[in-house]
């Protein structure tokens, strides 16, 4: 880990960097505000200690320059004039943390642990935003697939609720995540429930959570998916396989805006995008009463209905580079090439799980084929 020391006094530079280096980290030191802020940039530190008191540039200017290039970097302000009103100040300005001379070692040592762990931190969250923008990207320029993202592009920035349709492994949660993504709730909570997936004498408490003591097994409070989602977006995945009763409630919540916790008397006021999805011909299950009419015109504002694999099978080429681009990097293999044949040979092909099968395959030829192209014979035999 890299520390950039600005400070004008040699001794305190000295100082700081024998205290640093003895504890492994790399130093590198400027002696004015614009030395430091040229330091910064070239150096790329994890970690930034200035003074505030400095000739050419004062330390609070140089806080501020660095943070209009590097505004992640963690800057410890350093002060033998320190008042509480110049720390409110920088604090204020960005500063992480701020420091009074003469310095104490474990304070600064701390300071320093403390500044990169949060540097670290970021990092990890920039890098998982990273990975979940990637594994939401849309892949495809069918005309079907536009049509789905010109319908995103519309809705997406409203609060509307949106049924999602398709069948099982054609991206409805891609869908899903992309609404949630462009919404002004992108920075709220993205709260997936697979309503398929939970019994049904155990979805309530999923969705509106429990108190203690509601059930046998209830031995602490527990909060629902639907104050989870506050202020983002809750995605019901599979609704026509929800129960009535839990659709009679996901109705209160969706027209009052409150729910109940199981076994509680208290209302809470929730705040939250629904957006549900299906496999399931909703009118059908509506006739054979189990699923809520009132219900699905509440969730069907806008519906939008992703094509299957095979409406769409012009796009396998894309999908197919995609899928061996992230394969490979997943599992830290090379990258392989699909001939045009056998890229020819996947499009003929039928898909009954659609894109979820297609990555399958895809996976299956790049772990059992050797060679670095893969062609027609390998589909044939491991499809």
């Amino acid at each position: 880990m890299k520390v950039a020391i600005i400070d004008d006094e040699r001794s305190i530079r000295n100082s700081l960097k024998d205290i640093l280096t003895f504890e492994k980290y790399e130093v590198c030191c400027a002696e004015d505000g614009l030395s430091g802020i040229v330091l910064v940039k070239s150096e790329k530190p994890d970690v930034v200690f200035c003074d505030i008191r400095m000739p050419k540039m004062s330390g609070l200017e140089v806080l501020e320059r660095i943070k209009e290039f590097a505004p992640e970097v963690p800057i410890i302000m350093i002060s033998g004039h320190g008042t509480i009103d110049t720390a409110v100040e920088a604090i204020r300005k960005g500063a992480y943390d701020f420091i009074e001379k003469p310095l104490d070692l474990n304070r600064i040592l701390i300071s320093v642990k403390n500044a990169i762990d949060k540097s670290k931190l970021i990092a990890e969250t920039k890098e998982l935003k990273n990975q979940i923008s990637k594994s939401c990207t849309m892949i495809g320029n069918s005309v079907k697939m536009e049509e789905v993202r010109e319908l995103i592009g519309k809705v997406a920035h409203l609060d509307t609720k949106v049924l999602i349709l398709g069948p099982n492994g054609s991206g409805k949660e891609l869908v899903a995540r992309q609404i949630h993504t462009m919404s002004s709730r992108s920075k709220g909570a993205f709260v997936e429930v697979n309503c398929a997936a939970i019994p049904k004498e155990l979805i309530e408490s999923e969705l509106f959570g429990h108190e203690k003591g509601a059930f046998t097994s209830a031995i602490r409070q527990k909060r629902g998916k639907f104050e989870l989602a506050d202020g983002g977006t809750l995605f019901l995945d599979e609704i026509g396989d929800m129960s009535l009763d839990a659709q009679a409630k996901v109705l209160r919540v969706l027209q009052e805006g409150v729910i109940c916790r199981v076994g509680g008397d208290t209302d809470i006021k929730v705040n939250v995008r629904v957006v549900a999805a299906t496999n399931k011909d909703l009118r059908s299950e509506i006739a054979a009463g189990r699923f809520r009419e009132d219900l699905y015109h509440r969730l069907s504002v806008i519906v939008i209905k992703v094509p299957s694999l095979e409406d769409r099978c012009e796009d396998i080429p894309l999908l197919v580079d995609h899928f061996v681009s992230e394969l490979s990097s997943e599992m830290g293999i090379s990258g392989k090439r699909f001939t045009p044949d056998a890229l020819d040979l996947l499009i003929k092909s039928e898909w009954p799980g659609n894109i979820r099968e297609l990555r399958n395959v895809v996976e299956r030829l790049l772990i059992l084929c050797s060679e670095g192209v893969i062609d027609v014979d390998d589909v044939a035999k491991y499809r």
